[in-house]
């Protein structure tokens, strides 16, 4: 068997045996939610309900404000307690919609159609894409790019090749391994719905070879239904595999250009939790209410894979999991994500929003120490990096506010994923810096505009 894989990238211990073999849960409904009105890529929402607002379940409560937007739902049943600001996972405050529920439930399977693929026969592409929109599906791989907009390409982008990304390299997360594992059918069909809404003749899934279990049950649907169109793809476990460039390039061989997208060489590439929200949307009419949340670390009591609502507190889904496993005085890190890309947390009253594909507590032991040395010129991080940039000019660029030498060696061209950071020897916070140099990028840009 042939394995793919990319040029660099590093290898660290991932940490999936905690959670990699147990099912998903699907926990009890929140007593209450916070939703924010920004868990997409884009323009936050406009919110469409006021306190004392009775709302149900999967009823709109944020229309979107522009193009690249995605409209947000009640997760429960209940009554509107508050629109105000609220800390978001990613950071900063977002205004969002607080509902106190009622217990009731909506059962959206008796909602459905009756063959998904049946349905996907009647609906055009526009209709597939609107459905999409309308249930406010985003890319649940942490982006949240809206998944309507990255299907709309301008005329003249030919889409001919839909890639499902389910490498989940990040360490500890196995929220989606396990969803290609127990629900490989909506993977598979909510991978057709994509292909058809761009136009795709051919269709790719993209899983690292340390999730075998996940490689068969998507082989047997697409044997069962004989698809011949659609292929895996198995490749090396290795970090950061399932970036968008990094993937196209492992599974078809070809290049997005520095500063070009997916569409410029003909790719769409989805999360096979975005497929899976997409089935759903077709198949019963169901927004992306709830989604699969790995909790797992050293930190916590029970690592889990669970099935939440939107807008659960972080407290409570520990809760679920026993809560924090740590000595009295011990630093912990509660991350939204996984230790590579993830964001620390502050407040525990955040919310899962639908790009939280985990939540990883760290206990002191796992965590590198505060300080840093500094950079010996060992070449280390530009070994690794997979765009091919030197992390350790672009980062001194930035930290110096040299933004012209920042934007020369191709600091917009950086993906953050973090690898020129953990080889680090002298523990230098590159990838901290280098967002704040593309934060400033983008100032100076807009004030000679």
């Amino acid at each position: 068997m042939e394995i793919r894989t990319f040029k660099r990238g590093i290898h660290p211990s991932y940490n999936k045996e905690a959670t990699e073999g147990k099912p998903i849960e699907r926990v009890a409904l929140p007593q209450r939610v916070v939703i924010p009105l920004l868990q997409h890529a884009g323009a936050p929402c406009n919110v469409v309900v006021k306190k004392g607002d009775s709302v149900e379940e999967g009823q709109k409560i944020g229309e979107p404000a522009a193009f690249v937007s995605a409209p947000v739902h009640a997760t429960i049943s209940g009554k509107v307690k508050d629109v105000v600001a609220w800390h978001h996972p990613a950071g900063g405050k977002v205004l969002s919609v607080v509902i106190e529920g009622d217990g009731s439930a909506r059962d959206w399977q008796d909602a459905g159609l009756t063959e998904v693929l049946d349905e996907l026969d009647s609906l055009s592409p526009p209709r597939l894409r609107d459905i999409m929109k309308e249930a406010g599906i985003v890319g649940l791989g942490g982006a949240m790019f809206p998944t309507y907009v990255k299907l709309s390409p301008p005329e003249g982008k030919k889409i001919d090749t839909v890639i499902l990304n389910g490498c989940e390299c990040e360490p500890f997360l196995t929220s989606d391994h396990r969803l290609m594992v127990e629900m490989p059918a909506r993977v598979v069909w909510g991978l057709v719905a994509i292909m058809k809404a761009v136009g795709a003749r051919d269709g790719y899934i993209g899983i690292e070879d340390n999730k075998p279990d996940a490689v068969r049950a998507i082989e047997d649907v697409l044997k069962g239904a004989g698809m011949d169109n659609i292929k895996i793809v198995v490749l090396e476990t290795k970090y950061p595999q399932g970036a968008e460039k990094m993937l196209i390039d492992a599974v078809l061989g070809r290049k997005v250009p520095t500063g070009g997208l997916p569409m410029d060489v003909g790719v769409v590439v989805n999360n096979v939790g975005t497929a899976k929200a997409v089935y759903d949307a077709i198949k019963f009419g169901m927004p992306l209410i709830e989604r699969v949340v790995t909790v797992s670390g050293n930190g916590v009591k029970e690592p889990k894979n669970l099935l939440v609502r939107i807008g659960t507190s972080f407290e409570d889904v520990l809760d679920l999991c026993g809560g924090l496993e740590h000595a009295e005085d011990e630093e912990v890190a509660i991350l939204n994500g996984g230790p590579l890309m993830g964001v620390a947390q502050k407040d525990l009253s955040v919310p899962v929003v639908k790009g939280t594909s985990g939540i990883t507590v760290l206990a002191a032991r796992e965590l590198k120490p505060p300080g840093y040395m500094p950079c010996i010129r060992c070449g280390s991080c530009v070994e690794v990096c997979p765009m091919g940039l030197m992390p350790y000019k672009i980062a001194d660029a930035a930290r110096l506010g040299v933004g012209g030498i920042f934007k020369d060696f191709g600091g917009s061209a950086c993906i953050e994923c973090g690898c020129c950071a953990f080889v680090c020897p002298s523990k230098r916070p590159l990838v901290q810096w280098i967002r704040v140099g593309k934060i400033n990028l983008r100032k100076d840009e807009k004030n000679s505009s």
